[in-house]
């Protein structure tokens, strides 16, 4: 079976770097999920970066060796919002 893992990110230039917001797996992610699905949120499917995410407490910054990764999801998700 498996398991749905979910990280919510927030970015603001003025802080440099973006922060976790929440993370969970399994049902929590299924919520984190549907939420997302409902304000309307970029949801990016990406196993590998949630892994590296995942061990990091929500509030906190991303750490400094998922910057490159998450920089590539920022990215994308701006270029969709850009063409709505």
């Amino acid at each position: 079976m498996e398991r749905t893992l979910a990280t919510a990110l927030v970015y603001n230039a003025e802080e440099g770097a973006p922060r976790i917001i929440v993370s969970g797996r399994g049902r929590e992610a299924e919520r984190i999920l549907e939420l997302a699905r409902e304000a309307g949120v970029a949801i990016v499917k990406d196993e590998s970066l949630a892994l590296l995410l995942e061990p990091v407490e929500p509030g906190a910054w991303v750490p400094e060796k998922c910057w490159e990764a998450v920089a590539r999801v920022l990215a994308f998700v701006m270029k969709i919002e850009d063409g709505k």
